[in-house]
């Protein structure tokens, strides 16, 4: 008879809807011979399927140019592309961009020491097909639930655009003010037309960002960040 060691078996590759822990699922997904995005949420595995050019990949472009503008002239903050995140035992995604405050600088999640981020980010841009997505269903319970602050999904299909905003432990949508100008309640300055990203106008997308880093409020929030990395400096010295 042969008995064979469980510690000399290969692990299994990840399925879409296996049910795992999140250590299983970090063993499982670190053991795959390619990195295909995979997701952990509410115990269960989902599994990326191919990205649409036009569907998926140019949203997420425009996305990623919007938030990089304002990354790049805000100390303090992080911005992260397709970033894994450990919420909670049962949870760890992988959304498709992520804003959030440093550490230092007073931000609610961290950097562990093998680099992945632990806590809720506040900020959270997902790019979902349609309203069917478990962008909006799923996950969307997971990141109110875990304290994500506010959670924004481009409904590629739909041409629409959700902005949730975390209160009171639920998500209210924030609306746009006259102009059309949505307009982040935890980073100051961050403003979006939204019409005009829809339309793919994105010269006018940044055109908005760029009064809204010239806003007072924003000049107010970048003062903050600053004095609070410094005062971090100081008490490391």
């Amino acid at each position: 008879m042969i008995v064979t060691s469980k510690q000399s078996q290969p692990l299994p590759p990840l399925e879409n809807g296996d049910r795992l822990t999140r250590l299983e699922f970090e063993q499982r997904y670190h053991a795959m011979p390619k990195h295909q995005k995979a997701e952990l949420i509410e115990g269960r595995v989902f599994m990326a399927s191919p990205v649409r050019a036009r569907r998926h990949g140019k949203p997420h472009a425009a996305i990623m140019g919007w938030l990089f503008n304002y990354w790049q002239e805000t100390p303090g903050v992080e911005l992260m592309d397709n970033p894994t995140i450990r919420l909670d035992a049962d949870n760890e995604p992988q959304p498709d961009a992520c804003l959030r405050i440093e550490e230092t600088a007073g931000g609610q999640s961290r950097i562990t020491a093998d680099d992945y981020i632990e806590g809720a980010p506040e900020l959270i841009v997902e790019v979902a097909a349609s309203s069917a997505s478990y962008d909006l269903h799923d996950k969307q319970q997971v990141y109110r639930r875990n304290g994500v602050q506010e959670y924004l999904v481009w409904r590629v299909l739909d041409q629409a655009f959700d902005w949730f905003v975390w209160q009171e432990g639920i998500y209210v949508n924030l609306p746009g003010d006259a102009d059309g100008i949505w307009k982040s309640q935890v980073f100051p300055g961050l403003w979006l037309a939204v019409e005009e990203l829809l339309a793919g106008n994105l010269a006018q997308v940044v055109e908005c960002l760029k009064l809204g880093l010239a806003s007072p409020e924003y000049g107010a929030f970048k003062h903050t960040l600053i004095a609070k990395l410094a005062d971090d400096s100081g008490s490391r010295e």
